[in-house]
């Protein structure tokens, strides 16, 4: 299964059509989601209007988290199995994670001043999503320095693997270490928030899915466009220097 769209032209074929179905749902959904929760649901009892930032910060930080562990199943796809769309995928998945972690970081510095009255504090949530946007920061500079073809070596896809230990430590830092940032609202045996919430928040963080994976796949097919380019001028080269000959 997992060489099934290993082939380029058969990713493509289905990447075209998939990309804009994605976006564009994506976007009516946050929209919609974002509208919704805005304007309809009340204010917290404790967070008043401010609650409202759920919305927006949640699904960033939910997709960075995401982000990561996509390229931590890439890497691992790259070293163990050679797939040849994997590198690809995560080098296409690391400045979108980056720019979702920055977010993630902006809005909740947003949140933090009115709820806790200062913009950052060092406690283990905050600084291991500050450590996952260096991380993205540093695999972005890997791949860059390391590329062949729009691919990445395989220092970088180590590197991916091990930063994908930081990981569980961005979840389990508010219950291993003393946090303002509040306890998991979410869990495997059920959630802690308010349907009036709830739902909204549960179809934003598909929208955001969506649009995070259509970008995704649009970096994806960028850089086989490039592979293509790039192979096409190279025989141009090679067929004019044996005329030359």
């Amino acid at each position: 299964m997992i060489h099934r769209f290993a082939n380029p032209t058969r990713f493509l074929a289905i990447a075209k059509p998939l990309t804009p179905l994605l976006f564009y749902s994506g976007l009516i959904m946050v929209l919609g989601a974002c509208g919704w929760g805005i304007l309809y649901s009340p204010d917290e009892r404790l967070l008043g209007n401010t609650v409202k930032f759920i919305y927006i910060h949640v699904p960033f930080a939910w997709l960075a988290i995401g982000g990561w562990t996509g390229i931590a199943i890439s890497s691992i796809a790259q070293l163990v199995w050679r797939h040849p769309l994997a590198s690809i995928a995560a080098r296409a998945i690391a400045p979108i994670g980056a720019i979702f972690a920055a977010l993630c970081i902006i809005t909740g510095s947003l949140w933090a001043k009115p709820t806790w009255g200062t913009w950052w504090v060092w406690d283990g949530r905050l600084t291991s999503v500050l450590v996952l946007f260096f991380l993205y920061l540093g695999y972005i500079a890997l791949a860059n320095a390391s590329s062949d073809k729009g691919q990445v070596s395989r220092v970088t896809a180590v590197y991916g693997v091990i930063g994908a230990v930081n990981i569980p430590i961005i979840n389990r830092s508010v219950i291993w270490w003393e946090s303002l940032h509040q306890k998991a609202s979410i869990t495997l045996s059920g959630s802690s928030i308010d349907s009036t919430y709830l739902l909204p928040l549960f179809i934003s963080v598909i929208g955001f899915t969506l649009i995070f994976s259509a970008t995704v796949i649009m970096r994806m097919r960028s850089a086989l466009a490039n592979i293509k380019i790039e192979a096409r001028m190279r025989r141009m080269a090679e067929d004019t220097q044996d005329i030359g000959a």
